[in-house]
């Protein structure tokens, strides 16, 4: 269930904010996926979860994906990937780091607007 609020409002939320509602977004799909593809046991459920969630598979996918966005969601990728992070989590390359933030702003932006359809779309590219 999505707030549906202004692309105004969503546009002045720091992308903080919009990352912290994508990573939501993301995991939920991710385990939605992986449940609808059979997979069943909870070890193996966080196994696979935890592999398409990582940073690294994020800006991957951000990468495969950007030449067929909007400039507007380029904008908004760029705008996480350039936000300042509290931390980088160990481990993890500080770019890579940026980009998988820069996904979760583009999905938390939409989620929060209720466009609901280019959401999917965009999950849906980001598992093929």
């Amino acid at each position: 269930m999505a707030l549906a609020m202004t692309e105004d409002l969503a546009t002045q939320l720091s992308p903080a904010v919009l990352a912290y509602v994508g990573d939501a977004v993301y995991e939920l799909f991710v385990r939605t996926l992986l449940i609808e593809q059979g997979v069943r046991r909870p070890d193996q459920l966080h196994r696979q979860a935890v592999e398409l969630v990582r940073a690294e598979a994020q800006a991957r996918f951000v990468q495969e994906i950007l030449p067929e966005l909007t400039e507007d969601e380029r904008e908004l990728i760029r705008r996480g990937r350039n936000s300042k992070a509290g931390h980088v989590p160990k481990g993890v390359d500080p770019i890579t780091y940026r980009y998988s933030t820069g996904f979760e702003v583009l999905l938390g932006y939409l989620y929060l607007c209720g466009r609901q359809e280019r959401l999917r779309e965009i999950l849906a590219m980001s598992c093929r």
